[in-house]
């Protein structure tokens, strides 16, 4: 599929006398089976082509056809009958943020030009099909106009111009947070998506970072402004020069809405030509453990195994949720040995999740084949019921790659978290107000998080993962330290050395051995990249940041805790 075609009717198409039919015949080259017509800010393409098809049909009916005409029309009902072909448009919203909603194909076009006035579109631009059209509404209110209206709602090239990530533009994390969030949106239209590596678009929202939590499906299209390339080099691309395959029951736009507005993101993929299906098990373990991923040999109780799997099961429940894959080894490089009666095995799991955890969470259990085995693989929800525990008393948590036991105050944050959403749902929304929507979004109220140094102009954000020595003080001969958990904001007091888990262990480990020396840092700004460990496929670094309260340090962040300001500066240190 290609969901973001624009055609003659966009202002900036490069090549106006191409004609409708030479886009379907293109797109039934490329091998397309479902395509979008997307111009900007109108529907004048989508309606031109039906209107052509109506006035050939009618004169087909008062046999007044001329040959031309007729072979026509006979091409359009055979590409027709071989590509689904959906209107659309590429809305542009306030500040310029572009966004593209995809319709079933028996909307009508007036109900889709009523949208985009709603959506304050002029009604005099309406047939300019320029992406300048003034004060529209805003990002989040278009989302839930374009939702509202049964439409698909994708983030156009999200991460490259005019894209809600918002790439070199300061406009704010909670800004950034809540246009690639909000539950109004279905997926993000991205122009990395074939490309591997920690600092993809897809790896970016994949539900590892704690500030976006939501796991988000990255497609592809070819934003295509002309027929086809001019040449490799060109970086305008013609129709189908970047397509997402999708895995459909049917060619149906309820079908591909299901998929799109799905949990199951093994059902896209980038698309080249004919390849061999993608073995998205073995994606997954080139990617590693993490947050939201892990991998289990077995499923026997004997060896633990099933015990460590209902532990990280109650784990995601508690944190992000994610997804566990079951009969895989961890190191990438082994043969998977599969599970033996999948069937069985599926049933057992879900009986031992009904007795043991408490209350049950929201889990989808199924099985797949990697590498001529079948792996079962279980998709836990982030729980809205926390905390989630197993025996009635054992309380995890997911701490990056691995599984915890959620020690006093991590468990008194779970309980306040599920105590805020009752108290949210308990709130009832003003009605909306008559007329259209208002051009401006309401103030997004921001979720409690870690505690915020006060920082200046010029000031970073600390990382969001990682763990901070707040404070230390000797009793007895016993060192005594306060540490922040950055990932949730905990304060946990009382830690000392001997009773620190692993990643606490190491960062009091450092406090005490006073590493770094302060008088020592290399500073960029108020930033700095102490040290960078790796291991495997892991990679953790120390970072220090300094404003009106001091210098502080953060030990063990991960990739996923960096913002982009702390990621441009680890990037920067790494090749020098």
């Amino acid at each position: 599929m290609d969901l973001h075609l624009h055609t003659a009717a966009s202002n900036d198409y490069q090549e106006p006398h191409i004609s409708y039919l030479d886009i379907l015949r293109q797109a039934e080259v490329r091998g397309l089976d479902i395509i979008a017509f997307a111009d900007h800010n109108t529907v004048a393409g989508y309606a031109a082509m039906q209107k052509e098809i109506e006035q050939l049909t009618l004169l087909e009916r008062l046999n007044r056809l001329e040959h031309n005409e007729k072979r026509r029309l006979d091409e359009y009902r055979r590409l027709l009958n071989e590509i689904l072909v959906l209107p659309g448009f590429e809305f542009t919203a306030t500040f310029g943020f572009h966004i593209l909603g995809i319709f079933s194909p028996e909307t009508p076009v007036a109900y889709l030009e009523h949208l985009l006035l709603t959506l304050n579109v002029p009604l005099a631009l309406l047939p300019e099909g320029s992406s300048t059209v003034g004060a529209t509404a805003d990002v989040l209110t278009a989302y839930r106009v374009i939702n509202q209206a049964g439409g698909l709602v994708i983030a156009a090239h999200a991460n490259s111009g005019n894209g809600v990530v918002m790439r070199g533009l300061d406009f704010g994390g909670q800004t950034k947070i809540a246009y690639t969030q909000d539950p109004n949106l279905h997926c993000l239209e991205v122009t990395d998506l074939e490309k591997r590596g920690r600092y993809t678009t897809r790896r970016f929202f994949e539900g590892s970072k704690p500030e976006y939590p939501r796991a988000m499906r990255c497609i592809q299209g070819s934003d295509a402004h002309r027929l086809m390339r001019e040449s490799l080099q060109s970086k305008y691309l013609g129709v189908g020069d970047r397509v997402t395959e999708i895995l459909l029951d049917e060619v149906s736009f309820e079908a591909l809405a299901e998929v799109l507005k799905g949990n199951d993101f093994s059902l896209t993929r980038p698309y080249r030509g004919p390849a061999q299906p993608l073995d998205f098990v073995q994606v997954a373990r080139e990617e590693g453990p993490s947050l939201v991923q892990s991998f289990h040999k077995s499923l026997a109780e004997r060896g633990g195994y099933l015990n460590q799997i209902l532990e990280d099961v109650c784990a995601m429940a508690n944190t992000n949720g994610g997804t566990i894959y079951i009969g895989v080894p961890l190191n990438p490089k082994e043969k998977i040995v599969g599970v033996r009666e999948p069937k069985r095995s599926i049933e057992y799991l879900e009986k031992a999740i009904d007795r043991r955890l408490s209350p049950v969470p929201e889990v989808h259990i199924d099985s797949l084949v990697s590498q001529g085995q079948t792996v079962v693989r279980v998709n836990v929800l982030a729980g809205r019921d926390v905390p989630y525990a197993i025996d009635d008393n054992r309380f995890y948590v997911r701490e990056e790659a691995e599984t915890t036991t959620a020690v006093r105050d991590e468990i008194v944050r779970l309980v306040e978290r599920r105590l805020m959403g009752e108290v949210t749902s308990l709130v009832k929304e003003p009605p909306e107000p008559a007329g259209p929507p208002p051009s401006t979004a309401r103030p997004a109220v921001e979720e409690p998080g870690p505690p915020r140094a006060r920082v200046s102009a010029g000031t970073p954000t600390p990382p969001r993962t990682g763990v901070e020595i707040v404070s230390s003080e000797e009793r007895d001969g016993t060192i005594y330290h306060a540490v922040r958990d950055l990932r949730n904001g905990s304060l946990i007091k009382n830690v000392t050395k001997s009773s620190a888990r692993k990643l606490w262990h190491y960062a009091i480990s450092q406090a005490e051995a006073g590493t770094p020396a302060l008088d020592r840092i290399n500073w960029h700004g108020n930033m700095a990249l102490i040290e960078e460990r790796r291991r495997d496929n892991y990679v953790w670094y120390d970072l220090a940041m300094r404003d009106e309260e001091g210098v502080h340090v953060y030990y063990g962040v991960t990739d996923s805790g960096l913002n982009e300001e702390w990621l441009e500066l680890v990037q920067a240190q790494s090749q020098s």
